[in-house]
């Protein structure tokens, strides 16, 4: 017996107390059933080998049949290939560079990407959840982003309340998922409500990435159990990979898919697995959870070359190959392929009702908004930071008078005020990383595309960003006594609006190439780095190396920002030179130097900057925001994860 498990006689007890309450459910508006069957046959992926640049198969000639209803746990050591078979099943990228052969079919017929998009859900590993979300607008949400516009609201928040009481989340429904910061749901809830989530959309087919890691055996049992009252009740197919289950959840499982180094160990009905491997000289002994006897017996994780496991493994996948239980199953593949004329079978006739194109746009600026004003990580943070940036300038660069000898105290501040803000729009990346793989899961559904993601994202940082730079204005503006005129404080909030807004819209092109934090994070302080090194404040434009000048000053949106606050503060400004015994002595030359003073155009002609070019600088500016978000969407477009 397992030790640390809960007896069976104790999940069995839970079972029935759970299958009871899910029969007081309602699940008619759950899952129809369109497809009687799912099969794949001779089913290959193969790789290029790194060292001699062949193909090398990772996958052979794999082949399965599951019914309505049913629920087939592919199970393996690690590499067996159970997660490239899962991923070959759902039309993804079985492996990085694979190319993938055979048949994959639904009711007989070939399922393409598209159509298998429309019949299944995919539930991976690491959950998509926003953990700022409740249960029930992780739900809701779920379902506007997957269920037909025609629904009616009623009907929707049937299906809704159907699925939390069904996985047993109704306490539940108004606590948040978690967050590192604010705890809220338990791991086992989490699966749960992950799945629910994948079920609200209708799916006919449901596959599950190794849905109890992290769980323990009381949890994994519960979570898969739950999956399994509702697959049997509404004939869902769930195809899931497990690693090394409990007794009493691996008993959950109708078929088993049993996988060593790609190819086939066994492929039957669970209760069949004991008495194939005792045929074939493997007797299972008594008292042993049968999933570790089956992984025991063709694991080579520890193996080393000459072990004789490797000589065991050989034999269990040539018996397969040779067994009649398999040539049985590829006849019976077969036989269901010849009847696709079949009228109820026929899933070309399957049409499945998306969400108009403005309901997903919408669905997620709700979503977004609710995240960034609830999650302190997404926004609430970088206000706190950007006015403690604001305190520490304002105080440094504190009441600057109109003296010569403060003139570059006020160039310093506009530099610092321009590069910081923009500089410190690298704490986005890891609330942009997580709105990313949220969106590269939903993708892979069939639920989002980048244009709808790309839109949202851009539209829902306005407001925020314009708060910030508003809030970091009315500190450091007055504090440091820039120029005392209202046009001319709005128009030094809005230059750093505008260069917060390029700054967020690099990091949204940056994270969108590189989905690495540490990578992404490198790349962002980098560029921006470059960008001050050549706005015209470090080195005026009348000596800058014209390769820099020329290659990067002219894209480079601090220098438009630097060059809109300069002109701001200098345009309408005079200052006064120092006196000596004999005159003046005024830092700038300029025409008001007999009286004593400096014409602020004086000052901005040092630099190399014209003013009345501000309107051709903000539509150079949103140019930039344009191509960085543009170029964003083209990488989303193209890459598929």
């Amino acid at each position: 017996m397992e030790s640390g498990h809960t007896s069976n006689e104790l999940h069995l007890e839970k079972r029935d107390v759970v299958d009871l309450e899910l029969n007081r459910v309602h699940s008619a508006h759950l899952i129809n059933n369109v497809v009687h069957d799912f099969s794949w046959k001779n089913l290959n992926v193969k790789v290029k080998d790194r060292k001699t640049m062949k193909p090398l198969s990772i996958l052979t000639d794999s082949n399965g049949f599951v019914e309505a209803g049913e629920m087939i746990a592919i199970m393996g050591p690690s590499g067996s290939g159970k997660t490239t078979l899962l991923n070959a099943l759902a039309h993804r990228e079985a492996a990085a560079g694979a190319t993938t052969n055979g048949d994959i079919m639904a009711n007989g017929q070939q399922m393409s990407l598209k159509k298998i998009r429309q019949l299944s859900s995919y539930v991976e590993q690491e959950d998509a959840l926003i953990g700022s979300l409740t249960v029930r607008e992780t739900m809701m949400f779920a379902a506007g982003l997957g269920l037909s516009s025609k629904i009616s609201k009623r009907d929707r928040q049937v299906r809704i309340d159907d699925l939390i009481a069904s996985f047993g989340l109704q306490d539940q429904a108004h606590t948040i998922v978690g967050t590192p910061i604010k705890k809220g749901l338990s791991g086992g809830q989490k699966k749960r409500l992950g799945v629910a989530s994948r079920l609200v959309t209708d799916p006919k087919i449901l596959f599950l990435d190794e849905p109890t890691s992290g769980l323990d055996s009381t949890l994994s049992f519960e979570v898969m159990n739950f999956i399994r009252t509702i697959a049997k009740r509404n004939k869902l197919i769930v195809v899931a990979s497990i690693h090394q289950p409990s007794s009493s959840t691996f008993k959950l499982f109708d078929k088993l898919c049993l996988l060593s180094k790609g190819k086939m160990c066994y492929f039957g009905p669970l209760p069949e697995a004991h008495g194939y491997f005792q045929s074939i000289g493997y007797p299972m002994p008594p008292e042993t959870n049968p999933a570790e006897f089956y992984l025991d017996l063709i694991n080579t994780d520890l193996a080393k070359a000459g072990d004789e496991v490797f000589e065991r493994i050989g034999q269990i996948t040539q018996a397969w190959s040779e067994n009649s239980q398999n040539q049985r199953l590829i006849e019976e593949i077969d036989i269901i392929s010849r009847r696709v004329e079949d009228t109820d079978r026929d899933l070309s006739k399957f049409k499945v009702e998306m969400p108009a194109p403005w309901v997903v746009p919408m669905v997620l600026l709700q979503r977004s908004w609710i995240k960034s004003y609830r999650d302190i990580v997404t926004y609430g943070i970088r206000v706190i930071m950007y006015l403690g940036l604001a305190i520490l300038m304002g105080t440094v660069f504190l009441r600057l008078k109109s003296n010569q000898e403060y003139i570059q105290p006020f160039i310093n501040s506009i530099f610092f005020g321009s590069a910081f803000i923009s500089f410190m729009a690298v704490a986005y990346v890891p609330a942009f990383l997580e709105d990313r793989a949220t969106f590269a899961k939903e993708r892979a559904n069939g639920l989002v595309g980048p244009f709808a993601f790309v839109i949202s994202n851009f539209i829902i940082g306005l407001p925020f960003l314009f708060l910030i730079s508003a809030l970091f204005s009315l500190v450091t503006y007055f504090l440091s006594n820039f120029r005392m005129n209202g046009n001319a404080f709005f128009m030094y909030t809005m230059w750093l609006f505008l260069d917060l807004l390029a700054a967020e819209s690099l990091v949204v092109l940056v994270s969108a190439i590189f989905p690495v934090f540490v990578v992404s994070l490198a790349v962002t302080a980098f560029a921006n780095g470059l960008w001050m090194c050549v706005d015209g404040f470090l080195v005026p434009m009348n000596i800058l190396n014209p390769f820099w000048k020329y290659v990067f000053h002219y894209i480079d949106y601090q220098s438009y920002v630097f060059q809109g606050m300069m002109v701001n503060q200098f345009k309408a400004s005079t200052y006064t030179c120092d006196s000596t015994g004999s005159g003046y002595h005024c830092s700038y030359p300029s025409d008001l130097n007999s009286e004593g003073k400096i014409d602020g155009k004086d000052v901005l002609s040092a630099f190399s900057i014209s003013p009345g070019k501000e309107n051709e600088w903000i539509g150079i500016m949103l140019a930039i925001i344009a191509v960085y978000r543009v170029f964003g969407y083209v990488v989303f477009h193209f890459k598929k994860n």
